[in-house]
């Protein structure tokens, strides 16, 4: 095939060092780059300090407005192969745009996660009633939607493919298992000995990073540090707010530190990750990064979802306070068991992480759709079925008509 014209659509421009999900967008534009394909990345976001120089990986980047049909004269002029919307809400705003514009694009849906499963899991927690209605909840109808509406969509974790395709009735044939695409690193993990004190990071824009940080200030590292006096944690990230700094504390070994320019190094100094992540959706960034730096993690069973351990955690899975605790200050203290633990990191990435491959598969994938693509479109009834003006014609009329009666 000819080289393809990509345009990607980003929710933010992507900050690969700062957060799992701008890592993953900056290694899958480079999937894109390295088939030689022109790629051409869009964002109405406002500028950030931290985002990457896209044209080092032979990225075109351009700004764009919202609700704006100066969008439909550059899309139409661009006339791309596959048009990539970075999350739903972007899908949203846009795909409508590049349907009219551009009818023969591959209309692509990068999920990240899902932002309405992770919803709805915050709110049932804010309800403490662990439940919460998903048929009825606007924020799940319409990332559905618009997954409906694309010609594939990419999900990295297999819960979530599994959740699509069972319960709201998805065609397997309109997604797309693609595992988080992390970047090779090259750092020579430090051992237990050159190690010391516990860590956490994550991006504060990210409310379930919020929440882990609170869970952690306030019940897990009192528990820790009642077994463990002199116990330090290191708490790094992008955008810590006020809120999140006013939580240091060096009496309580409480450390906040921020931003910092390389995760894994960083991370790599400490010998626990500790992530009491309570909701969220997708795979946790900051629990790969741990084995990329054989870092033994002690997490809870939403955190570790999405990343495929068959029972070999590298670390400890709970739910429970005391049990995290207990296994937080064990692996710090005793070399042999954090040894045992940080040796199945490698089993884990090798399985689930194969970035080179993934990209290929990523490729051949987009490839063979852009060459069936009306075959496959013949057999996504239900996108026809969202896309089809006629089933709102009706509610058109009857609201034209009660307009019309109203000016009588």
């Amino acid at each position: 095939m000819t080289s393809l014209s990509i345009v990607v659509i980003g929710y933010v421009w992507p900050e690969p060092c700062s957060s799992a999900a701008g890592e993953n967008m900056y290694n899958l534009l480079g999937a894109l780059t390295d088939k030689g394909w022109n790629t051409i990345f869009l964002s109405a976001a406002s500028d950030s300090a931290h985002k990457a120089d896209l044209q080092q990986i032979n990225v075109e980047s351009q700004s764009i407005a919202l609700n704006c049909s100066s969008f439909d004269t550059l899309i139409e002029s661009i006339d791309p192969h596959i048009v990539i919307f970075d999350r739903f809400m972007i899908e949203e705003q846009f795909s409508w745009r590049v349907k009219k514009a551009c009818p023969n694009a591959l209309r692509v849906l990068n999920t990240e996660d899902l932002h309405s499963l992770r919803h709805t899991r915050q709110q049932a927690l804010k309800k403490s009633s662990g439940s919460h209605s998903e048929a009825t909840d606007p924020m799940v109808l319409r990332e559905v939607a618009a997954i409906l509406r694309c010609d594939l969509t990419l999900i990295i974790s297999k819960p979530e493919f599994d959740l699509l395709v069972t319960r709201y009735g998805v065609s397997a044939q309109q997604l797309l298992y693609l595992p988080l695409l992390i970047s090779t690193c090259d750092l020579q993990p430090p051992p237990f000995s050159e190690r010391h004190g516990f860590v956490f990071i994550g991006n504060f824009r990210h409310a379930p990073n919020w929440d882990a940080l609170l869970q952690l200030k306030e019940q897990l590292w009192p528990a820790i540090r009642a077994k463990m006096p002199g116990a330090q944690l290191s708490v790094y990230g992008a955008y810590p707010a006020k809120k999140v700094t006013n939580l240091h504390n060096p009496a309580q070994g409480f450390m906040v530190e921020g931003w910092v320019d390389n995760a894994r190094t960083a991370v790599s100094k400490h010998r626990v990750m500790l992530a009491p992540i309570r909701f969220g959706a997708g795979v946790k960034g900051k629990l790969v990064t741990a084995m990329q730096c054989a870092t033994p993690s002690v997490t809870t069973e939403s955190g570790a979802e999405g990343i495929d351990h068959t029972n070999h955690w590298p670390g400890v899975i709970s739910n429970e306070i005391k049990t995290m605790a207990d296994a937080a200050v064990l692996l710090h203290d005793d070399a042999q068991l954090w040894q045992a633990a940080s040796d199945k990191s490698s089993a884990v990435l090798r399985r689930q992480f194969d970035t080179p491959d993934h990209q290929y598969q990523l490729t051949l994938h987009l490839e063979n759709l852009v060459t069936q693509l009306s075959a496959h479109r013949s057999t996504l009834i239900m996108q026809q079925l969202l896309w089809h003006e006629t089933l709102r014609s009706t509610q058109y009329m009857s609201q034209w008509i009660e307009a019309k009666n109203r000016q009588i």
